[in-house]
């Protein structure tokens, strides 16, 4: 009796398991990113486009947090290239 017990609770794991739900991606866009050069502090991502402080390298783009890390980031990009970024955004369409 013990042993179909165990069985069943095993069986229904199982199933459960197999028609649980992945979780849904997140559709909302990061509204904070960490800078690529100084990857400690935060980024404001709508701030900081809007002051253009970011910088575009093969279809993606990184944040600064401040007027120095664009020179070093464009000195030598492939270095922070693994650094956190968004993809680049396409140009409104006219």
């Amino acid at each position: 009796m013990k042993a179909i017990t165990i069985f069943s609770i095993a069986a229904l794991s199982i199933v459960g398991t197999a028609f649980a739900q992945a979780p849904k991606p997140s559709s909302k866009a990061p509204k904070t990113i960490p800078c690529a050069v100084m990857a400690t502090n935060s980024v404001n991502i709508a701030k900081a486009t809007a002051s253009k402080s970011y910088a575009d390298y093969k279809g993606r783009r990184y944040f600064f947090c401040c007027g120095d890390c664009p020179a070093a980031f464009k000195a030598d990009p492939a270095k922070y290239a693994k650094s956190p970024s968004i993809p680049t955004p396409k140009p409104a369409k006219k």
